[in-house]
């Protein structure tokens, strides 16, 4: 049985508690993410970027460079680095593709798929070509 409702998508029940914490924590990630992104000198040209095949957590641009950005939180850094599964990169690569479909001047930009993984108490980790599109 549905929830009550209290606010968000018609005809669908609230999101348990743990799923709207886990929401907000990553989109705290994220901000992380691109302020670091920002201050290594990127431009972020977008964020949670959706498709019918997958989501990208941020697009961004170094000079000729363009990056899509997995965005990981977890307790621990070494628990975010072994969070990005197989199933994940075809589907952030499927989204890459929609990217570049939509922004065709993109097409011939130097890419690549990065990771930022965020932990408490820890300073988030910037991983460059984290993995390869196959």
């Amino acid at each position: 049985m549905a929830r009550p409702r209290s606010g968000g998508t018609p005809g669908k029940p609230d999101p348990a508690p743990a799923r709207q914490a886990a929401f907000r924590l990553g989109l705290c990630a994220e901000d992380q993410a691109a302020e670091l992104l920002l201050a290594k000198g990127f431009r972020i040209a977008a964020r949670r970027f959706k498709c019918p095949t997958g989501e990208i957590d941020i697009v961004a641009r170094n000079g000729p460079l363009l990056v899509f950005v997995e965005v990981k939180a977890r307790a621990a850094l070494d628990d975010a680095a072994w969070s990005v599964t197989e199933r994940q990169k075809r589907r952030i690569v499927a989204a890459a593709q929609a990217w570049l479909a939509a922004h065709p001047d993109d097409a011939d930009s130097d890419m690549r798929f990065d990771a930022i993984l965020i932990a408490p108490r820890a300073q988030p980790r910037h991983i460059p070509g984290a993995f390869e599109a196959e």
